[in-house]
């Protein structure tokens, strides 16, 4: 048994083949998962668990050269849960990150019931 991080194993197995420019993308409850692409859904209920939660959890194992989020984001609660974990953040229209989700390696859905809390995670490297 793993001693600390990640535990479910989907999303272990899914983040250990992720290499640099790789996409993570991870969603609130509403965002529609694209086809194709390995969903690991996370939700249980409303709220559970949180976008913010996840975010650190996979911000603990992946190194994230960039942040892509949805210029809807901007000024709103999940706007601010990014721009308090990212110093520099690409917006785009929401229309055209749910183009984006299509090139995701993985798509993490969490339980978060509040708009517009998706990002798209740049895989970098450690060295």
């Amino acid at each position: 048994m793993k001693r600390a991080g990640i535990l479910n194993a989907d999303l272990n197995a899914a983040l250990s083949r992720l290499g640099h420019g790789d996409i993570v993308l991870v969603a609130d409850c509403g965002m529609p998962a694209p086809a194709g692409v390995p969903v690991i859904d996370l939700a249980l209920v409303h709220g559970v668990p949180r976008f913010e939660q996840v975010l650190d959890a996979l911000l603990g194992e992946l190194v994230v050269e960039r942040c892509v989020a949805a210029s809807e984001a901007q000024g709103t609660e999940a706007g601010d849960w990014l721009s308090g974990r990212f110093t520099d953040i690409e917006y785009i229209g929401h229309g055209d990150l749910k183009v984006l989700s299509a090139s995701a390696r993985v798509f993490v859905r969490t339980g978060e019931a509040t708009a517009f809390a998706n990002a798209a995670l740049v895989c970098g490297v450690p060295f």
